[in-house]
């Protein structure tokens, strides 16, 4: 969505927006009703929708990008162009600057002049979106991919300038202020992780000037725009995310964005603008949702001052909007009932085969590194009645505070059919967005399965897939630390490039699909629930990879061996393993299991505590820890309840590292396990380093 420029300063301007049924719709409102300007007819799903025109005049030219063809429409509807990049893959993002455009589709760039191909670049990652700094104001063209690989590749022609790594992978990108900021070379970036930053993309090296970190844990960044909502003469940066949050921050004395305004939305915010939509010299927010809805927030005071012959007329103006809505809703109630009786009469015709009813599931699973838990979004076009999560292997399910579903766990017999966890979420009336929470254990791997049910007549179902995989608590990283200790796993043997790399892929989150450009690739991760990290380096007949943590070494080597052997391709397997990278992870692993140990602790003595209170009446007699002990009791309860099983899984890491460690010296140390969980009970560090030494 987007809106076009005002003929004079401060009036109504018109809206306009592209949907997934391929229809571009402007309207303008008048007297709190829009009317339509013009409406396309339905086509291909539109994946973009940017305002162009000639350099230095007002944007008022409409381009879309649907499928791999771009359409260009005047402001009063009528097409002026029809261009077929003939790209193999659909058209994801775009970038319209004077007579060049600039295409991303999912791993292919395009620029081109006048509708003429100018340059090319393949990326060894997903493209989530392209902008170029501002031709007008600099004497260069660069264009900057937003790369899921945590990187922004600011380009040359066909070639890469430099890479910017970023702090997550960067879903959006916009030119600071709408023109690049003070230099033009300010670039505005948004991850799917929920960060915020700025980036000055000069000719030699980037220049970060700031970053907001997702303090707040709110949802991924889906747009941005910067627009005087404030009224200042600074301009203030707005900004969307996938919960329905909606952002304005403004910018203090040194340039530092400053969060002023913040406004909840029941689902996913996929456009953002500032203008003046609904009455003259009122500035507003207009912001478009997942399922089609427009809103806006006005600067328009609500409550007026109002004499004796305003109230009448508020009043009388505040009847006619309600008389309007009602006759909307009575139109499109009589509309619902008749597209129902003509889907009956389909569905009982002889074509009943081809009567569906379809909805789009927009979803998301990510794993969110503060907590090493994944997060699975789901949000449907229409209210969920209720969604069915089903794995075959064993998961914790976490709370969420947005959550209101209620959900029920039945009971699974994983011996004979692969079910570790059936819960069903019942959605409350017109929830149309879910969040879960979700801890796997590494090694455990297999698929999760979320069945998706929307309040619609006839009732239908859909299925989403997400893999679990062996190392699903690794993140990818820029840069890890070479001084720790690490142990290696080398293999070689008669495989290619794309062999190894689909083994990668199988066992690790955030590597991309398709095999890297060249012969030898180097990827970095990061366990996000001990810290741990993993360097691994492949090449045709050879993958070499280290790790500070032998469980990691041991999961990767379990695995490749099975991938290969499945394949028929005989592996030489060597290990190196260091000895003191045992005490290492114990040592990264000891503050977490002492906070769980005092957290679990603290939580056993508050009902006692609070019999205590209630007998004596008061708590003066308690030592200070028990007084705070109870003065916290909802706050620890609360994080305890959050994180189930946490101890338990902090333990089970600790016993793979004891199995794994003796496993790759050829002795078998599981009698001694029942020993190890005695002396985790009654934990000390050095006790247990000594076990370890000992056994």
């Amino acid at each position: 969505m987007k809106l076009l420029p005002a003929s004079k300063s401060r009036t109504t301007q018109k809206v306009v927006i592209g949907d997934h049924d391929g229809v571009v719709t402007c309207f303008g409102m008048r007297k709190g009703e829009a009317v339509a300007v013009f409406k396309t007819l339905p086509g291909q799903k539109i994946a973009r929708l940017e305002l162009g025109g000639a350099l230095n005049t007002p944007q008022e030219k409409i381009f879309i990008a649907a499928g791999s063809e771009i359409r260009g429409f005047t402001k009063r509807g009528k097409q002026f162009l029809s261009f077929e990049t003939n790209l193999t893959e659909c058209i994801k993002a775009m970038h319209v600057s004077g007579s060049d455009l600039f295409l991303s589709a999912s791993y292919i760039y395009n620029h081109y002049r006048d509708c003429k191909d100018q340059h090319y670049y393949l990326s060894g990652d997903k493209i989530n979106d392209v902008t170029c700094l501002p031709v007008e104001r600099l004497p260069r063209i660069t264009p900057v991919l937003a790369c899921q690989d945590r990187v922004l590749r600011v380009l040359q022609g066909s070639d890469v300038m430099y890479e910017v790594e970023v702090p997550g992978p960067p879903s959006v990108l916009a030119l600071h202020n709408g023109n690049g900021g003070d230099s033009g070379e300010d670039v505005l970036f948004g991850t799917s992780d929920g960060k915020l930053g700025l980036t000055q993309v000069t000719t030699s090296k980037p220049i970060h000037k700031w970053e907001i970190r997702n303090e707040k844990k709110r949802g991924g960044i889906l747009c941005i725009d910067s627009f005087d909502i404030m009224g200042d003469g600074v301009k203030d940066l707005l900004v969307g995310r996938d919960d329905g949050m909606v952002e304005v921050y403004s910018f203090d004395d040194a340039n530092e964005p400053v969060l002023q305004f913040d406004q909840m939305l029941s689902e996913s915010v996929t456009s953002i603008q500032g203008g003046c939509v609904g009455k003259d010299s009122y500035d507003e927010i207009v912001v478009a949702t997942y399922s089609g809805w427009i809103t806006g927030l006005t600067t328009e005071p609500i409550h007026k001052e109002s004499g004796p012959g305003e109230e009448l007329k508020i009043n009388q103006e505040m009847q006619n909007k309600i008389a309007s809505l009602r006759s909307e809703l009575e139109h499109l109630q009589y509309k619902v009932l008749q597209e129902r009786e003509n889907y009956q009469q389909a569905s009982q015709s002889s074509r009943a085969k081809t009567a569906v009813s379809a909805i789009s599931v927009n979803d998301k699973f990510t794993l969110n590194k503060d907590d090493a838990s994944y997060s699975l979004i789901l949000e449907v076009q229409t209210a969920i009645d209720n969604v069915l999560i089903q794995s075959n292997v064993p998961i914790d399910l976490l709370d969420v505070d947005k959550n209101s579903a209620v959900v029920s766990f039945s009971s699974c017999d994983s011996e004979s059919n692969d079910n570790f966890l059936l819960a069903t979420y019942r959605c409350q009336a017109n929830t149309t967005r879910l969040e879960l929470k979700i801890r796997s254990i590494e090694g455990q791997y297999g698929t999760l399965q979320a069945y998706v049910t929307p309040r619609v007549q006839p009732k239908i179902c859909q299925v989403h897939q997400y893999d679990i995989k062996p190392l699903s608590l690794h993140q990818r990283t820029h840069f890890i630390d070479h001084n720790r200790p690490m142990n290696i796993l080398t293999l070689t043997g008669q495989f290619s490039f794309a062999e190894v790399h689909s083994w990668v892929v199988f066992c690790l989150p955030e590597v991309p699909e398709k095999p890297p450009a060249g012969e030898c690739i180097t990827f970095y991760f990061q366990n996000t629930f001990l810290d741990t990290q993993l360097e691994s380096t492949y090449r045709k007949g050879e993958g070499v990879f280290k790790s500070d943590n032998i469980s990691t070494i041991s999961i990767l080597k379990d695995v490749l061996s099975k991938e290969a052997t499945k394949r028929k391709i005989n592996l030489n397997i060597l290990y190196e393993i260091n000895e003191v990278s045992v005490k290492h992870t114990l040592k990264l692993i000891h503050p977490k299991l002492e906070y769980q140990l005092l957290l679990a602790k603290k939580v056993q003595l508050i009902d006692a505590l609070k019999e205590l209170q209630v007998h004596e009446g008061n708590t003066n007699f308690l030592i200070p820890e028990y007084r705070s002990i109870l003065e916290e009791a909802d706050h620890l309860q609360e994080e305890y309840k959050k994180q189930p099983a946490h101890l338990e899984r902090l333990y089970g890491m600790i016993t793979d590292l004891f199995i794994d460690k003796f496993k790759f010296k050829g002795t078998n140390v599981k009698t001694k396990v029942p020993l190890l969980l005695e002396i985790l009970d009654s934990y000390d560090q050095n006790a247990l380093i000594a076990f370890f030494d000992a056994a």
